[in-house]
């Protein structure tokens, strides 16, 4: 129930920063005002790409399969799934909407394929998601993590729309975009003139909010997040 109860806060998260996102309010805002409530507080309400690994996932499923066994339909723990399910194709569906003329042929960095900050689990990772919507729309990727590496060659193997890269930068080389999974340490204060330097255009998917929307835009870049105002 524990780990249901925290997947529950993390699925209210997102689904408040997609409503955000529509109304064009910066969902960062909201987290601020809702942590300080001591009654929340501000564990597990960062919105994001949604959450991955085998305990939320299962745990979430096993709770439900337990309510349904007795007869019970659990429609939140239904919704909490659902939602997490929904989040895991956000990025994409921003990409998409960005490249208006077609992805096939293009080519994406990512930052992240690990399901969280501090380990090399790939199960049920939203970057297996992305992965999964890129190829099939014929795209390339170019991926670094911190320690997922070796577990992403045994999951895909060798294969030429596929190349992980030593460095985070040497990921970006002649890459349409930037597009970031997972919330590692390393990724948090970039270098962004070089950023923009390897990349073919100034542009970043963040989908774990790391960036400051405002300082980007300024710098020139083309900055879609979760849940910060817009549209994308």
């Amino acid at each position: 129930a524990a780990n249901a109860m925290l997947a529950t806060k993390i699925s209210f998260m997102n689904e408040i920063a997609n409503l955000a996102e529509r109304l064009g309010a910066d969902v960062e805002k909201v987290r601020i005002g809702i942590g300080a409530d001591p009654r929340i507080g501000y564990h597990f309400i960062y919105p994001g790409a949604g959450y991955g690994g085998s305990c939320f996932p299962k745990d979430v499923k096993a709770l439900e399969h337990t309510a349904r066994s007795i007869g019970y339909e659990a429609a939140l723990l239904q919704a909490v799934e659902a939602v997490n399910e929904q989040q895991k194709n956000v990025l994409f569906t921003k990409i998409q909407r960005h490249f208006k003329n077609g992805l096939r042929g293009r080519s994406f960095a990512l930052w992240g394929l690990a399901f969280k900050p501090g380990t090399d689990d790939m199960r049920e990772a939203p970057s297996r998601n992305l992965l999964d919507a890129l190829w099939r729309e014929g795209c390339t990727v170019r991926a670094y993590d911190p320690a997922a590496m070796n577990e992403a060659r045994r999951l895909y193997g060798e294969r030429p729309d596929f190349r992980l890269c030593a460095k985070p930068m040497e990921a970006l080389s002649g890459a349409d975009a930037l597009v970031i999974v997972t919330e590692w340490s390393v990724f948090r204060s970039p270098d962004f003139d070089a950023i923009r330097q390897q990349l073919k255009q100034p542009l970043i998917f963040d989908g774990r909010n790391l960036y400051d929307p405002d300082y980007l835009r300024e710098a020139g870049f083309v900055y879609y997040a979760i849940g910060r105002g817009e549209t994308a």
